[in-house]
């Protein structure tokens, strides 16, 4: 019998991505100003006090250059997300339903990979079929630049309105129901 033994390191590693990851019963962690991951539990929240979002850019996991930018005018679904964690892999089919449902009435996803390896993450989107691109984030920097409302977990899902604004965000795995019905309120504004 061949026994594979975890050195430390990577039982810290592997410890650490495990608690960035969000799930039900993860707990929240930090105050005021700490910038680590917590734990979303999947409600949504549609923001009243709209703050534009930043002008993200980068290189998709395809290897083009891609921005938000270059969906203005489209209501846009921001998702981050990761290989190693489970929520994201549950949530990956909602994701892709929701975009197939919604597309041609004007909506954009951009997956945005965060703190993953890029074999792994080209292996996520083959295997869930996912064809919206997705930004490569290893360092978490695209997440970083969104300030006024911070995607805190992985999975999180910010959408942007056709103006540019940050309207609603999800810490946490989303649900369908709650995704498609955020869309469809966001389409419907003028």
């Amino acid at each position: 019998m061949i026994r594979r033994v975890l050195t430390v390191p990577a039982v810290i590693l592997l410890a650490g991505a495990l608690a960035g990851c969000a799930g039900a019963s993860a707990v929240q962690s930090g105050g005021p100003g700490d910038s680590r991951y917590v734990a979303g539990d999947g409600a949504s929240e549609l923001i009243k006090d709209r703050k534009p979002a930043p002008a993200v850019k980068g290189t998709a996991l395809d290897g083009t250059p891609l921005g938000l930018a270059d969906f203005k005018g489209k209501v846009t679904v921001v998702n981050f997300w990761a290989s190693w964690c489970a929520p994201c892999r549950a949530e990956a089919p909602t994701m892709q339903k929701v975009y197939d449902e919604t597309k041609a009435s004007g909506v954009q996803f951009v997956g945005v990979d965060i703190k993953d390896g890029k074999d792994n993450a080209q292996a996520f989107l083959r295997t869930f079929k996912i064809t919206y691109p997705s930004l490569f984030d290893q360092a978490g920097q695209i997440a970083l630049s969104f300030r006024d409302i911070p995607p805190n977990a992985v999975p999180s899902t910010l959408v942007i309105d056709r103006r540019g604004t940050v309207a609603a965000r999800t810490i946490g795995s989303v649900s369908y129901t709650s995704l498609k019905d955020i869309v469809t309120r966001l389409v419907a504004e003028k």
